[in-house]
């Protein structure tokens, strides 16, 4: 069993597990490289030998115990037939959302438009160290729907005047995705995944009201699928704040991933019977390197007794130094 499912499943507080989200990608100059060659990022996260290759970047500069496969949440849009564009500086663009469309997609079409994701998992995990996990990972339903609808204002807000004028079933298209989303995670299982970790990145934006409809159900639903299919699952409900704890004791993770905004030591005494991960800034890798230290020597000092994976409260920055992240790792290894 690898360390980071040790630290999930059996709770062993005596390994330590590190990775980071998006610790394949923009920072890294090989990754770079590559993508200066592969201008459309949805073929380049369909080419399997590729996108292989990525995932195994830091493996090989770094003292990593997981590899996250290098893909996109919204791979899962894409095979439910809208064009997916990544436009420089201001994000993903979806074509106009058609309710029709989406509701007669069929699962065997769906897993077929993502079958070069699965043969990038399959060859990873001939190429990673057994010892290893492979991370899969999906985009919960509530952070699709956001994008498949188009209703982002920025990168902090979305237009809920614009969701409301759509008049659509939104618990409909949740329910939906969640049948989808669970064939995904299978597909993903059966190539060689270990662990499953769900993205809510626009969980903090739900008003009170409907957070628990849109949020707490719909991951809950995926998490006991993941159970089902014995795969322990870290879900990261990004931004909702004190909502956390409800969020625990409703969706029964095995895994919780903090954001930088959650105190530590709050986290620890609100977030029973699961393992926490994360939390620490991005932003303190771009810091001195005592500010840097000073900043995971909190959270490891705070989480020092308890089942704990070593990572961030969001993804590597693009201007990150690589010599930084290897300091990083480095002193969590040698931490007492």
């Amino acid at each position: 069993m690898s360390t980071l499912r040790k630290i999930l499943v059996s709770k062993d507080i005596s390994c330590k597990s590190v990775w980071f989200m998006r610790q394949a990608g923009r920072y890294l100059p090989e990754f770079r490289e590559i993508r200066s060659q592969n201008q459309n990022f949805i073929d380049l996260c369909l080419n399997s030998e590729l996108s292989s290759k990525i995932t195994l970047q830091p493996i090989k500069r770094f003292n990593l115990d997981s590899a996250i496969i290098f893909s996109d949440i919204l791979m899962v849009p894409y095979a439910l037939g809208q064009d997916v564009k990544f436009i420089k500086d201001l994000g993903p663009e979806l074509s106009e959302f058609n309710i029709e469309k989406f509701l007669e997609n069929s699962e065997k079409e769906f897993s077929k438009k993502l079958k070069p994701v699965y043969k990038a998992i399959e060859i990873t995990r001939k190429s990673l160290d057994k010892n290893k996990s492979l991370i899969a990972f999906i985009g919960a339903p509530w952070t699709l729907l956001v994008y498949m609808l188009n209703i982002k204002k920025n990168k902090f807000e979305i237009d809920f005047n614009k969701l409301k004028k759509k008049d659509l079933d939104i618990n409909k298209i949740l329910s939906r995705l969640i049948k989808f989303l669970c064939v995904h995670i299978h597909n993903q299982i059966s190539a060689g995944a270990d662990v499953i970790q769900i993205f809510d990145s626009w969980a903090g934006i739900i008003p009170h009201n409907n957070i628990k409809d849109y949020c707490f159900i719909p991951n809950a639903k995926i998490v006991e699928f993941c159970k089902k299919e014995k795969i322990p699952s870290i879900c990261f409900p990004r931004g909702i704040k004190e909502k956390y704890k409800d969020f625990n004791e409703i969706v029964k993770p095995n895994g919780i991933n903090i954001d930088y905004d959650i105190d530590p030591l709050w986290a620890k005494n609100n977030l029973r019977g699961t393992t926490i991960q994360g939390g620490l800034d991005p932003k303190k890798l771009l810091k001195s390197e005592e500010e840097m230290l000073e900043g995971a020597t909190k959270y490891i000092n705070t989480f020092k007794d308890i089942p704990y994976v070593f990572n961030l409260g969001h993804g590597l920055l693009p201007e990150t130094d690589p010599d930084r992240v290897r300091k990083l790792i480095e002193f969590y290894r040698n931490h007492q």
